[in-house]
């Protein structure tokens, strides 16, 4: 969770408690988190980046669970904290554990060395469940790691905002012959993720793509020893509208080898 003391003392500083929040948001740059800051020795409460990382409703400082806040980034160095719903629900599944099998006639023995989200997540794109579960069979792996978004504008509620420049990473990007397939892998059981981590990038390759974009939640889970893999999909219904995200479809899978 972020900092609580950090945060109190940074809404001190600046008077954001007696902000309006329903006439806008409050603009917070990471160099007046700095100086807020300054006096504290551990990282955690001094460096912007680690405070601004807000990723699950559960990671937001109490300050802002109380007045019902979230935080996004306006571009780097800049932020934006408004008043709304900033997250979005990741149902659990429970419909039964579906049998896929592998397009491949091998076992990948590699995919199985650690334990990382990027590992089984090129372990079911490599074994063809990512282009079965989007029926595409012809996505291919196009985009992974860092970028910036370009300019662009949308809305929060009432809000309207602008942002530009702000770093995006995806943990893979699949294209196909009309579709962009954007996926935010995790290896542990989230109930909500901020919707900016699907957005900002569905954003950024709806500006810079003409293919229709679709984001996606990747999980995987060791449910009775064994691998079971765990995929939602979502779509923003109106590309503007920050909350018209909605759940299109989710399934899980085991992968077995034929």
């Amino acid at each position: 969770m972020a900092s609580d003391k950090a945060w109190n003392k940074i809404f001190r500083d600046y008077d954001i408690a007696n902000h309006d929040f329903d006439s806008g948001p409050f603009e917070l740059t990471a160099d007046q988190i700095k100086k807020s800051c300054q006096g504290f020795t551990a990282t955690r409460n001094r460096e912007p980046r680690i405070l601004c990382k807000q990723n699950t409703r559960s990671d937001r400082p109490s300050v802002f669970v109380r007045k019902g806040l979230f935080i996004l980034p306006k571009k780097n160095g800049s932020y934006y904290i408004l008043k709304g719903e900033g997250y979005v629900d990741v149902p659990d599944i429970q419909s039964a554990i579906q049998n896929y099998v592998s397009k491949l006639d091998f076992e990948l023995e590699s995919s199985m060395v650690g334990d990382s989200e990027m590992q089984f997540l090129d372990f079911a794109y490599a074994n063809s469940l990512i282009r079965t579960f989007m029926n595409d069979p012809s996505l291919v792996l196009t985009i992974r790691g860092r970028k910036y978004t370009p300019q662009f504008s949308f809305r929060v509620d009432s809000n309207e905002l602008d942002t530009e420049s702000v770093q995006t990473e995806v943990d893979a990007g699949y294209e196909g012959k009309t579709s962009i397939v954007l996926i935010e892998a995790k290896n542990f059981s989230a109930t909500n993720v901020i919707i900016r981590q699907l957005y900002y990038p569905f954003r950024q390759w709806s500006e810079n793509t003409s293919k229709t974009v679709y984001p996606v939640f990747f999980e995987k889970r060791v449910i009775n020893g064994e691998n079971i893999f765990y995929i939602w999909q979502f779509e923003f219904t109106d590309v503007e509208d920050y909350n018209s995200i909605r759940l299109v479809k989710s399934g899980r899978y085991r992968i077995l080898t034929p």
